[in-house]
């Protein structure tokens, strides 16, 4: 299968080189190109992508906005957001996460990496890096909470997970793969794909950075501080 990948960035010249390099591939095509996030939304659904490659910084509707009307279509379920951005130490990259985003990826990252964010993206199943993306989770989620001591209080949400798709998903909140996580629990990783799958249909998650998301904000895992 062929994964359809759009382009949206206003920097033209970015947009040329993400071309040459997505085209490259065997495995993937360039089906469209967006210079702001408003496009964006309209030639994912026009042209049927899989996989949008987000700047968050664009005139008019930006990165944020757009990824939430993605997430937010019933029509576009199925696409997948990767968010670029120059500053991978960034709240607008969480932002986007809670907006629906499937990961992020940094700029300045290998031509391989990249590359690689895309089939992972369009495989559904894992985040680009699990653990950065988790670690900055933790920070920003942290941030207006205050150092009080406070336990949040867990959420309702939860009630629908069975103990076992609770305890994966703090394992998934943690960074971990299903192989990792199979490994921690003595199960099999189809078992840990099984408890992944039920527990993002129980909890509404396209992904799972929504998973991870949603395990921080509810209170079930709380972000470290050291």
């Amino acid at each position: 299968m062929t994964i359809r990948v759009l382009l949206a960035d206003d920097q033209a010249l970015l947009r040329s080189a993400f071309r040459v390099l997505v085209d490259s591939e065997p495995d993937m095509e360039v089906v469209g190109e967006a210079a702001d996030g408003a496009q964006a939304v309209l030639l994912a659904k026009e042209r049927r992508a899989d996989v949008v490659l987000m700047d968050i910084r664009m005139p008019g509707t930006d990165g944020l906005a757009a990824t939430r009307l993605i997430s937010e279509d019933a029509d576009l379920a199925h696409v997948r957001v990767v968010i670029l951005t120059t500053f991978e130490v960034d709240d607008y990259v969480v932002r986007s996460l809670r907006a629906g985003a499937s990961g992020f990826l940094g700029k300045g990252s290998e031509p391989e990496e990249l590359l690689s964010a895309i089939r992972i993206a369009a495989g559904g199943d894992a985040l680009l890096s699990p653990a950065a993306t988790k670690g900055l989770i933790a920070r920003f989620l942290a941030q207006g909470d205050g150092d009080d001591g406070r336990v949040p209080v867990r959420s309702e949400r939860l009630d629908a997970l069975t103990g076992r798709e609770r305890e994966v998903l703090v394992q998934v909140a943690g960074g971990h793969s299903n192989d990792e996580i199979a490994e921690r629990l003595a199960v099999s990783p189809l078992t840990v794909k099984t408890h992944v799958n039920r527990s993002m249909a129980k909890l509404g998650a396209r992904d799972r950075a929504q998973l991870v998301v949603i395990a921080y904000e509810s209170g079930l895992v709380r972000p470290r501080t050291d």
